[in-house]
C-alpha cells in the first residue's frame, strides 16, 4: 500500500481545495475551462518548489483531458451544438472522480525488456463471448501508479507474418482498466496487484509501482489496433508537460545558486562577482529564457490543434473559404507541434541536469550537502531525460520527421535553404541575417546528412530532376539507411533546437523591443555552439560507423 507522509498530503489536499484538478476540464463537467498552456504553466510553477507534487498534479488534470480527449476521438462524446455544451460523455463518472481530488490516473506503457520499443510488448488484452475485455500482465516504473484509473496498453492481436495488418505496433490497444473498486460496504476491493514501490534517487514524493494485472476487468478505448496511435496523443501531451517540469526545476536550481552566490564573499567579493560564475549564470538564464519561449509555444500549438480539430469535426463552419482556413490553420498548428515537442523535451530535460549540476558547483562543499538543497534538484532532474519517451529517443524523432520531411518534399527543403542564404548575405548588419546564417547551417547540415545516408540511393535520385525524388521515399528504411544521421541525431537535435528558439525569439522582439536584449543574449550563445556542432557532424563519425559494420 502506498501513502503519502503527512506534509505531501498536505500539498494535496491544499491543492484539492482549490478545485485545480478541474482546471482543464469544461465547466459542463465541473471543472474550471481553463487553457491547457495555463494548465501547464502551473505546472512549472509546482515544480519549482517540487517537482514530484507537480508530477502527481499532472495525473489528475492531465488524464482527466485524456479521457475526454478520448471519447470524443471514439465518437462517444454527445455535444449540444447550439448551445456549444457538452450532453454526454463516456468517462463522466471518472472525470468528474479526478476533478474533485478523489481519484487520479496513470498511464501504463513499460514492461520488463520492453521500454522504449513498444513492439515487444507482452501484456494481453482478451476479449470473453459477451465482448467484455480483460487485461493481463505486468507495467514497470508507472508514475503515481497506486492510482485508481490506469489507461493501459496491451496487445489484443496475434502477430503472425511481418506483413500482418496487425503486426508490431498495429497490434496494440487502448484500455481503461480501474485497479480498485469501492464496494456497497465502503470497503475497497483491489482488481489488480501493486508488487513492488521502487526505491528511486530522487522524486522521493512521488510512487513509482510496478503492477500485476492478472484477468482484470478493462474498457476498450478506440479500436482494436488504435492503440499505438492513442499513445502517441497522450505522450505528446506529457512529453510537453516535462518540458514545463524540467523548466521549473531550471528556474529553482538557477534562483538558488544565484542566491547563494550574491552572499558568499570569496577574493574581496561576493562570487557572483567572479567571472566564471557570472559567466555560468549568465548561461543558465539565458538557456532558460529561451527553452521558456520554445515550452510556450510548443504548448500553445498543441492546445490549439486539438481545439481546432474539435471544432471542424463538429461545429464547421458552413462558408467553405472559413472552412478551409481552419483546415490550413489546422494543418499549421499540429505541424509546428509536431517539430516542436520533441526538441523541447529533448533540450528542457538536459538542460534541466546541467543547470542543476552547475548549482551545486556555485554552492561548493555546501552543494554537495543536503543543507541548501541543491543536490535534490539534481537527483529529481536525473530522470527527465529518461521517462515520457528518454532524450535519444526525442533525438531520433526530430531527426526521423525532418528527414523524411525532406525526402517527401525536396524542392520545399531547398526552397527554404535559398531564402536562407539570400537573407543571410553579407548585406548590412540585422537580427534577421543573425537567424538566418543559423538556418544556413541547419540546412547544411541537414544536406550533408542526406547526401552521405545511403550513397547507392543518392547517386540514382542525382541523376533524376527534383521533382522525381519522391518516388524513391518508399525504398528508404530509416532503421538501416539512416546509420549517420542516427550517429549525430542529438546533435542534430540541438541545432533544431537553438534555431526554433532563435526564430520564436526574433518574432517576440520584433512586437516587442524590450525582449531583442533576449534574443541578442540567445544568439551570443547559440551561434558558436551550433558552428561547433556542425563541424562535429560533418568531420567525426566514419571511424566508429566503420567498426560498427565490421
Amino acid at each position: 500500500m502506498v501513502k503519502f507522509p503527512p506534509v505531501l498530503q498536505n500539498i494535496t489536499d491544499q491543492i484539492k481545495g482549490l478545485e485545480l484538478h478541474g482546471m482543464c476540464l469544461p465547466r459542463d463537467l465541473g471543472g474550471m475551462n481553463c487553457p491547457f498552456l495555463l494548465f501547464l504553466l502551473t505546472s512549472e510553477m509546482l515544480s519549482r518548489a517540487d517537482v514530484s507534487v507537480s508530477a502527481h498534479f499532472g495525473f489528475h488534470g492531465g488524464i482527466a483531458m485524456a479521457m475526454l480527449l478520448f471519447s470524443v476521438m471514439e465518437g462517444t462524446t454527445e455535444f449540444d451544438i447550439e448551445n456549444l455544451k457538452i450532453k454526454s460523455t463516456r468517462f463522466a463518472d471518472a472525470m468528474a472522480e479526478i476533478a474533485s481530488g478523489e481519484a487520479w490516473g496513470s498511464m501504463d506503457i513499460t514492461e520488463p525488456g520492453a521500454g522504449s520499443d513498444m513492439a515487444r510488448l507482452r501484456t494481453k488484452g482478451v476479449q470473453d463471448a459477451e465482448g467484455n475485455w480483460f487485461v493481463t500482465g505486468e507495467k514497470i516504473f508507472i508514475t503515481s501508479g497506486h492510482a485508481k484509473y490506469h489507461f493501459v496498453i496491451a496487445r489484443t492481436e496475434k502477430q503472425a507474418e511481418e506483413d500482418d495488418a496487425f503486426a508490431g505496433l498495429k497490434g496494440l490497444s487502448m484500455f481503461l482498466v480501474p485497479t480498485y473498486r469501492i464496494d456497497e460496504n465502503g470497503r475497497q476491493v483491489n482488481l489488480a496487484t501493486f508488487t513492488k514501490l521502487e526505491e528511486k534517487l530522487g522524486h522521493h514524493g512521488s510512487a513509482t509501482v510496478t503492477i500485476s494485472y492478472d484477468e482484470t476487468p478493462a474498457l476498450l478505448v478506440g479500436k482494436r489496433g488504435d492503440g499505438f496511435k492513442l499513445m502517441l496523443q497522450l505522450m505528446n501531451n506529457a512529453r510537453v508537460s516535462v518540458g514545463f517540469e524540467s523548466l521549473g526545476i531550471g528556474e529553482a536550481a538557477l534562483r538558488m545558486a544565484r542566491a547563494y552566490a550574491e552572499e558568499r564573499p570569496s577574493m574581496g567579493k561576493t562570487i557572483d562577482r567572479h567571472e566564471m560564475i557570472a559567466d555560468y549564470l549568465d548561461e543558465m538564464q539565458t538557456d532558460l529564457q529561451g527553452i521558456r519561449a520554445l515550452a510556450v509555444s510548443s504548448g500553445y500549438h498543441e492546445e490549439m490543434g486539438q481545439k481546432l480539430n474539435m471544432i471542424l469535426e463538429f461545429v464547421p463552419p458552413a462558408a467553405e473559404e472559413e472552412r478551409r482556413k481552419l483546415e490550413a490553420d489546422l494543418r499549421f498548428h499540429q505541424t509546428a507541434s509536431r517539430r516542436m515537442t520533441p526538441l523541447l523535451k529533448y533540450l528542457a530535460a538536459e538542460k534541466a541536469v546541467e543547470i542543476s549540476r552547475r548549482a551545486i558547483q556555485i554552492h561548493g562543499g555546501y552543494g554537495y550537502s543536503s543543507e541548501y538543497g541543491a543536490e535534490k534538484l539534481l537527483r529529481d532532474a536525473v530522470v527527465l531525460p529518461i521517462y515520457e519517451g528518454t532524450s535519444q529517443i526525442q533525438a531520433l524523432m526530430a531527426m526521423k520527421d525532418t528527414l523524411m520531411g525532406i525526402l517527401k518534399e525536396p524542392g520545399s527543403f531547398y526552397a527554404k535553404f535559398a531564402q536562407a542564404t539570400w537573407t543571410a548575405r553579407p548585406v548590412g548588419s540585422n537580427p534577421q541575417r543573425r537567424v538566418a546564417r543559423l538556418q544556413v547551417l541547419s540546412c547544411k547540415a541537414l544536406q550533408f546528412l542526406m547526401t552521405r545516408l545511403a550513397g547507392k540511393k543518392i547517386n540514382a535520385m542525382r541523376r533524376k530532376p527534383v521533382g522525381q525524388w519522391a518516388a524513391f521515399f518508399k525504398d528508404w528504411d530509416p532503421k538501416k539507411d539512416f546509420s549517420l544521421a542516427m550517429l549525430h541525431a542529438e546533435r542534430l537535435t540541438r541545432i533544431l533546437a537553438d534555431v526554433a528558439i532563435a526564430v520564436i525569439l526574433l518574432d517576440q522582439a520584433r512586437k516587442h523591443p524590450e525582449r531583442l536584449e533576449l534574443f541578442e543574449r540567445y544568439l551570443e550563445r547559440a551561434e558558436p555552439r551550433c558552428r561547433f556542432l556542425y563541424a562535429e557532424i560533418t568531420t567525426t563519425g566514419a571511424r566508429l560507423l566503420s567498426s560498427l559494420a565490421a
